[in-house]
């Protein structure tokens, strides 16, 4: 097992990628606090895990993340990996956004990654290294019309995980970023439900990904383990597409 040992700090756990994470991570053997703003998802979650660690945690509030990462250190001991995966999303132009829809969006997505990096910081520091994971979007590095404030989070996200990777580097602290393309997700189901035909847009986004499928949170979750694990021991500061090659080119279908 690839994290057999590790102790895992997953945000956003209750749905979606963030709970194929968790789960994955502990059939790799690691022990999960699995932490949510729900508390009902994130126990459903950390239900399915033996000896995991349900928590209620807002990412936009740093005294809920010290909370939560004491409450798991005090039950595990340690923490090896945090993985920054909790986000939403606020569609819309830039010229049209309320000053609260994209400081909800900046917060939730970004200076969520910030608190909880610094917050657990010096754990790490004393435990002689550690892995953070953020997770990005292929929005992050490339740009789409309807998603300023989404785009600019990912953007800082993709960013903040270079700049902490130079910082972390003396101290044995990796960071790296996975940037997920259009994965059948409540977030992307969401979206789907908000167009005026479902089906169709569906069939768009199928139609910009080279490998002809949208992904699975399944996808990302292999792409976190390998981050996680000793196998990249080497591997910092990088930003891992997975997203069937959508970004790769000018695709022409077929």
């Amino acid at each position: 097992m690839r994290l057999e040992g590790k102790v895992a700090f997953v945000t956003g756990a209750g749905v979606g990628m963030g709970r194929e994470i968790a789960l994955r991570f502990a059939a790799e053997g690691a022990r999960i606090a699995a932490t949510d703003i729900n508390p009902e998802t994130a126990a459903s979650t950390a239900g399915e895990i033996e000896g995991g660690l349900a928590l209620e945690v807002d990412v936009t509030s740093a005294s809920s993340i010290t909370s939560g990462l004491d409450a798991a250190i005090a039950e595990f001991g340690r923490i090896d990996v945090l993985v920054n995966n909790a986000g939403i999303l606020v569609v819309g132009a830039a010229h049209d956004l309320t000053e609260e829809q994209w400081d909800s969006q900046i917060d939730a997505n970004l200076k969520s990654v910030y608190l909880a990096s610094k917050a657990i910081w010096p754990h790490l520091v004393d435990n002689g290294g550690g892995v953070i994971l953020n997770t990005g979007s292929i929005y992050g590095i490339w740009a789409a019309a309807d998603d300023a404030a989404y785009c600019a989070s990912k953007a800082g996200v993709v960013m903040l995980t270079k700049c902490m990777a130079l910082d972390g580097a003396r101290d044995g602290i990796r960071v790296n970023c996975i940037c997920p393309g259009y994965i059948r997700t409540p977030m992307l189901d969401a979206w789907f439900d908000d167009q005026s035909d479902a089906k169709a847009g569906e069939a768009l986004l199928e139609g910009l990904t080279p490998l002809g499928r949208l992904g699975e949170s399944a996808d990302i979750a292999s792409g976190m383990v390998y981050m996680a694990s000793d196998d990249a021991e080497w591997v910092t500061g990088s930003i891992l597409t997975i997203d069937g090659g959508v970004i790769t080119g000018i695709w022409s279908g077929g």
